[in-house]
């Protein structure tokens, strides 16, 4: 595929709550702003459609299904507005070799091009098992996800994508392994909490930025989820330098944009060749 040297990205932060249809009318809204600002790629945060833990079983069946109402969401928006989507997270009953899951579901992200075809698949690899100092306390998605195994990059209008999720951010290896596969930019679809993401959300970022010298574009879920949870926001796009281009500071739906350029990815790749200095 090719690409131009700058692209514009677009990343989305939502609010959502546990109305399905609400939440993909906000997506929906959200998806055709990011289309009007110019954006070739649209990426959606984590858990964009469906975030209760209560209905990701029923619903990662149904998109397992012959009709799947989030998957045909996904597709019919890509189509109508002509970009690229990376389709944050949203359960999947089913493993990418197609065999059923039972008990379970995968945190799947799904890419769709700009004609409606699904392009490219990660399924979540580390699930967030922890403990947190809010209103919800404990955290055990291994209770309803099953862990992904494959690291996964794709071609795309922007360059070379590798895909992350949420709490993969705390595993550098994981980057180092996208990188090795030559991602130029890693989408980081999130649902951070507020405690953990105001201690460490920046600073892990620009961290695996600078590391593997990659755009990091990094999309959150941002406000008063429920009365339990609150999510950390700070919807961003970074640079191989560690530089933070673009940012919604506030809580809030909302659309930030920002040019990947993939000619200052090669200069700070060339002036300063970690890769090649690395002693394994």
């Amino acid at each position: 595929m090719t690409t131009q040297t700058k692209q514009r990205v677009a990343a989305i932060q939502i609010v959502s709550t546990r109305d399905i249809e609400a939440n993909l009318h906000e997506a929906e809204r959200l998806l055709a702003e990011a289309a009007r600002q110019g954006a070739k790629v649209a990426v959606l945060p984590e858990n964009f459609a469906v975030l209760s833990t209560a209905d990701m079983i029923d619903c990662g069946r149904n998109e397992a299904g012959d009709k799947p109402v989030i998957r045909n969401f996904l597709s019919a928006r890509a189509r109508k507005l002509g970009i690229w989507i990376v389709g944050g997270s949203l359960p999947v009953a089913q493993r990418p070799d197609g065999t059923g899951i039972e008990d379970r579901v995968r945190a799947t992200c799904l890419v769709y091009d700009d004609q409606g075809q699904e392009v490219g698949r990660y399924d979540k690899i580390h699930l967030f098992d922890a403990k947190v100092e809010d209103a919800h306390g404990q955290y055990r998605e291994s209770d309803t996800f099953e862990p992904g195994e494959q690291v996964v990059t794709i071609d795309t209008p922007v360059g070379k994508l590798g895909m992350a999720i949420c709490y993969d951010l705390r595993f550098p290896e994981l980057f180092r392994a996208l990188r090795e596969q030559g991602a130029e930019w890693i989408c980081l679809p999130s649902a951070f909490t507020w405690q953990t993401g105001d201690a460490h959300w920046h600073a892990l970022i620009r961290a695996r930025a600078i590391e593997n010298q990659v755009w990091v574009v990094a999309p959150g879920q941002g406000g008063q989820n429920s009365e339990r949870r609150r999510t950390y926001g700070h919807t961003l796009i970074c640079d191989p330098w560690g530089k933070i281009t673009a940012e919604r500071e506030e809580d809030g739906p909302g659309v930030i944009t920002g040019e990947l350029d993939l000619e200052r990815l090669k200069q700070v790749r060339a002036n300063m060749p970690v890769w090649e200095h690395r002693r394994l």
